[in-house]
């Protein structure tokens, strides 16, 4: 495999990377105020299981981006920035539906219609971020079996 020995190139993926982690903690620390009922924090999220969900969807996403890092195989910008934008706005998600229980069914009205655009471009967007990053990846490891 193709490998580049300091970043690769991928500096935005471990930037991502490291400002989603950060978001988790933040997160994990709203979760524990939940849990102790503090008003603020129970003002501003109203559902503990999709702002759990956040969390460890940030978690898992900062660790996916981190594995992306780890194998130092240069990304073109158009694959590292929607990686990177896909993981926030899939986590995202999250609590918007905790922030806004009303966007947990599928209603009518301009906020379900944007919150539903929003899920839609976002999973798109993450697609082909993950999606390129994942062929190119795999991709490299075929150059060197050839060579090898």
């Amino acid at each position: 495999m193709y490998q580049n020995s300091k970043h690769a190139g991928n500096m935005v993926l471990l930037r991502g990377a490291t400002l989603w982690l950060l978001v988790a903690l933040v997160l994990a620390w709203c979760l524990v105020f939940m849990k102790l009922e503090v008003t603020i924090i129970k003002m501003i999220f109203k559902d503990f299981h999709r702002l759990l969900q956040g969390h460890i969807d940030f978690l898992l996403m900062s660790a996916l981006i981190l594995g992306f890092y780890a194998a130092k195989v240069p990304l073109p910008w158009h694959v590292q920035w929607p990686m990177v934008i896909g993981a926030f706005t899939n986590s995202s998600l999250f609590l918007m539906q905790s922030m806004f229980p009303v966007l947990e069914a599928p209603a009518e009205g301009i906020f379900s219609m944007a919150f539903r655009i929003f899920l839609m471009l976002s999973l798109t967007i993450t697609t082909y971020g993950f999606g390129m990053g994942a062929i190119i990846i795999f991709r490299s490891t075929l150059k060197t079996a050839s060579s090898d």
